[in-house]
């Protein structure tokens, strides 16, 4: 479940930062009662960007196969095993 809390806690630094440290998930900040910032540690976030490029290459890939840019791989591996003698 993830972590609310409202922005006035962030006067308590060391608090916030061993929070961030502990949740595997970001933590949603709320201002008058409605969503206002979200944090994360530096670990959670290098997660969510490499998440993130994950899902971008796996996008672009479905979009080479749905253009039809694509080898079949058995006709690649020959052609990579020519070119460099293996």
């Amino acid at each position: 479940m993830p972590k609310i809390i409202p922005i006035s806690e962030l006067k308590k630094t060391s608090e916030i930062s061993e929070m961030c440290k502990g949740a595997s998930e970001p933590i949603f900040i709320t201002k008058n009662g409605y969503g206002d910032m979200v944090i994360m540690s530096v670990e959670t976030y290098e997660k969510y960007d490499y998440m993130s490029m994950v899902y971008r290459k796996i996008s672009e890939a479905e979009k080479s196969i749905a253009e039809g840019r694509v080898k079949e791989a058995l006709k690649s591996l020959d052609a990579a095993r020519s070119k460099y003698g293996l």
